[in-house]
């Protein structure tokens, strides 16, 4: 019995008596979950609302005589708001292009009288997929990394829900590698395409710079010629710097991304360029000819003739 402030107004919530089940003004959350035959008077509570919240008290009748009333012996029920949070525990690590099980739980729920519905909310594709189960097997994508994938239990009959939001950390093998480069003091990076030639002046300040897309962060490295060159930041192995171009420079170098999952490399070709009066000219390509845009000529006009070899002719011969 459900007690109210006279005793003539208390409410019937649970009773082996069909007649008086069938009077029960609305439906309450209890049972009498044990055989009173037997003595075993045992009340189950399920799906409580806050509206449940009261002082029951036990009651024996038979026939219309109450044999027993407890009403001084209250059991208090104070329905709490749901405070319990799921907890997501991913079985593998989650790497791109493999699956992974995720299995969430909530703890501290007993056997529920109406199951609660399930479901999981996120980015990547398996997420949505996944109807009404604790359990989901998620192959993520690269695009996945740092998104968010949350588990949501909802209770129907009781009108609360939980969640839980897990950001997940993908692993994927190095992309989209890219190198800059920074006349300078490698502030402003202009990004070339792989195998770019890029002419330089000799005695000009270059920055090369090379970034990659990596969960966790590759390793970076610049080699020429085979060898690998020591980084000018130790910090930021990503950055090659030459404050002098110098003509042995010319030629190929070459980015290398190494990582648990795979390895990328890309280049660059630098062409050394010497200044010769005032111009640009390329290293071994001699003079510009005429038209060609490779900055003013220098025209060489013929000696005079000395007066003795006035009229006279020397021939070279081999």
């Amino acid at each position: 019995m459900r007690k109210e402030e006279k005793p003539q107004n208390d409410v019937i919530v649970a009773t082996n008596h069909p007649v008086r089940a069938a009077q029960k003004r609305r439906k309450f959350p209890f049972d009498l979950s044990g055989d009173p035959g037997a003595n075993n008077c045992s009340l189950s509570i399920r799906d409580a609302r806050k509206r449940d919240s009261g002082s029951y008290y036990f009651q024996l009748v038979r026939g219309a005589e109450v044999k027993y009333s407890f009403r001084r012996s209250l059991l208090t029920v104070n329905v709490t708001a749901l405070t319990w949070t799921p907890d997501i525990y991913i079985k593998e690590p989650l790497a791109s292009g493999s699956g992974s099980h995720l299995t969430c739980s909530l703890p501290g729920a007993c056997d529920w009288a109406t199951p609660p519905t399930i479901s999981w909310m996120g980015a990547a594709p398996d997420a949505s997929a996944a109807s009404n189960s604790s359990e989901i097997l998620l192959t993520p994508r690269p695009q996945d990394h740092g998104t968010d994938l949350t588990f949501r239990v909802t209770f129907p009959r009781a009108g609360v829900s939980t969640e839980w939001t897990l950001q997940l950390n993908v692993s994927y093998a190095p992309r989209n590698l890219a190198i800059g480069i920074s006349r300078g003091n490698c502030t402003e990076l202009k990004y070339l395409g792989n195998g770019s030639s890029l002419p330089v002046l000799e005695g000009e300040s270059l920055c090369l710079v090379c970034v990659v897309d990596s969960t966790p962060p590759a390793t970076l490295s610049w080699a020429r010629r085979g060898r690998t060159l020591s980084p000018s930041q130790p910090w930021n192995p990503g950055v090659l710097q030459l404050p002098r171009v110098e003509s042995g420079h010319e030629g190929e170098f070459t980015c290398g991304a190494q990582h648990l999952w795979g390895s990328v490399h890309g280049s660059l070709h630098l062409s050394v360029q010497s200044e010769l009066g005032g111009g640009k000219t390329p290293r071994g390509r001699g003079c510009s000819g005429p038209g060609e845009g490779r900055g003013p000529l220098t025209h060489l006009l013929p000696p005079r003739r000395p007066p003795e070899a006035a009229g006279s002719l020397l021939l070279l011969g081999g």
